[in-house]
């Protein structure tokens, strides 16, 4: 069972599982690839990478004040003044634009995580190569992504079937009617947020095994369900403290979004003004990956010689025993 937030077998031979020790590091090895030295060519490349990586995540959308009773009607009554035919076929023309939008993004959104990684793990600003080099296992985890998130949909509508029924049929049971609603409506709420929860999580690992391994992405599916098998209680530390991460996340774009009166709220501008929280973010989860042993380590076949500092442990200092049989002492010359 873990205790705190550092795991240790008893008899020493499993790897040493912690969640402080790799953020820190993560923090020294953001620092080295952005501060150390600067260069903002690097900033805004990097930068590009991580809103690819992010793309369509939420964000970079304004709110204004406006009279929305007014405009909501200045709306119906242009509505009322198209054909029907025409509104019907514009209506699916831009159902169909939607889509293939939410498509559109989803792949660069698939590409673009592993540029961000290579941009990480190399210590680069590079978008061109890493592109070509990654084609195969992006377009593999975007396919992945298509059909996890058709299964997802799939299980909402057959979730939503016990409050649903009752509300096409028209039934009422009285005040028992609404607890029953209520109730079902929050447990297929609760499920829906852990399977998105579980699945991120599990899509966070997957593209770093896919970055080291070069595998496919149903391959890298069940390796980190076996390893989440194999470590639950690690994994879930590092679930929790990944939700205080986001929390905190949230607070300092707002608190930047503010600062910046809404620059920070255009896509782009605003990760690029972030950059350090998501190279943060990013560092720390190959960083707790790596733990688990050379398969799960980005940085296993490379590292660049300034994270040496960072990611080669020191050696282990020499243990001085006294030895049983020390050698004899030369023989004493005769007088």
């Amino acid at each position: 069972m873990p205790s705190g937030f550092k795991i240790a077998s008893v008899n020493g031979t499993e790897p040493r599982i912690e969640i402080f020790k790799p953020f820190g590091e993560a923090f020294d090895l953001m620092k080295k690839i952005l501060f150390q030295p600067f260069d903002l060519k690097k900033w805004l490349v990097v930068g590009f990478a991580a809103w690819l990586a992010n793309l369509g995540g939420g964000g970079g959308s304004f709110n204004y004040q406006y009279n929305r009773r007014e405009d909501v009607q200045k709306l119906n009554e242009a509505i009322s003044q198209i054909p029907h035919p025409l509104l019907v076929t514009g209506i699916c023309v831009l159902i169909c634009f939607v889509l293939i939008l939410i498509v559109l993004f989803a792949w660069l959104r698939a590409r673009g995580r592993f540029l961000f990684i290579d941009c990480i793990v190399k210590n680069h600003g590079a978008i061109a190569e890493p592109w070509r080099d990654f084609r195969k296992e992006g377009n593999s985890y975007f396919l992945f992504s298509l059909l996890v998130g058709f299964v997802f949909l799939i299980l909402a509508v057959l979730l939503s079937f016990p409050f649903m029924l009752p509300i096409i049929r028209r039934v009422t049971f009285l005040h028992i009617h609404d607890v029953y609603l209520i109730s079902t409506i929050a447990a297929w709420a609760f499920v829906m947020i852990l399977l998105v929860l579980a699945w991120s999580l599990i899509a966070n690992l997957m593209v770093a095994v896919m970055y080291l391994q070069r595998c496919h992405a149903s391959k890298a599916f069940g390796t980190v369900v076996r390893l989440v098998a194999a470590h639950p209680g690690e994994i879930l530390l590092y679930c929790l403290f990944l939700i205080v991460l986001a929390l905190a996340t949230a607070i300092v774009a707002c608190v930047a979004t503010c600062a910046t009166c809404c620059i920070a709220a255009i896509p782009y501008i605003g990760t690029v003004i972030l950059l350090p929280v998501f190279v943060l973010l990013r560092s720390f989860s190959l960083l707790f990956l790596r733990q688990f042993g050379s398969d799960y380590d980005v940085w296993a076949n490379f590292i660049p010689l300034e994270f040496s500092p960072i990611l080669l442990s020191p050696p282990a200092p020499p243990t001085s025993t006294p030895s049983l049989n020390p050698p004899p002492s030369p023989p004493t010359p005769p007088a």
